[in-house]
């Protein structure tokens, strides 16, 4: 069995409370939701009833998926240092374009690029892990490779 899913201390504390409202009101809203359209009659053709049941099972099996991620997550510590790292905030730029981007380097499960969080395992991250100020990777997305210079750490 592997050690567990890196994930920051935020991104654990995410999953709890996502999970935790999942458990309560997203339960509670799902059953309403059944005994609502059950009182409409036969519940053979009842669209109302099927499609509550469904979300149930969608519901259940995110509650079942949150609480396994859980189980397996494990929390790495954020070393604020020279190079990039596991929860290293990282300035960079586009060499061709003179873009600038700032990422966060979180657990998979964390990972949402619009907010700035970016996958360890993306190929990006892993190109950025271990460079410093100055320092330029080459990232080989789908579209062709990408050269960024890395501007500085921290927020």
């Amino acid at each position: 069995m592997s050690s567990g899913e890196a994930i920051t201390a935020e991104g654990l504390e995410a999953l709890k409370q996502e999970l935790e409202r999942l458990e309560g009101q997203g339960r509670r809203d799902v059953a309403a939701r059944i005994s609502s359209a059950r009182e409409h009659g036969d519940l053979k053709e009842n669209a109302e009833y099927h499609a509550a049941k469904e979300d149930q099972a969608h519901l259940e099996g995110r509650i079942s998926r949150l609480a396994q991620r859980l189980r397996a997550a494990r929390v790495v510590e954020v070393v604020n240092g020279d190079v990039v790292s596991f929860g290293s905030t990282v300035h960079v730029v586009d060499e061709e374009s003179g873009r600038a981007s700032q990422f966060t380097l979180v657990g998979p499960t964390e990972a949402d690029v619009r907010s700035g969080k970016l996958s360890a395992e993306s190929p990006m991250a892993m190109a950025l892990m271990g460079a410093g100020p100055g320092d330029v990777v080459e990232v080989e997305p789908p579209r062709g490779p990408k050269r960024w210079r890395v501007e500085q750490l921290g927020a």
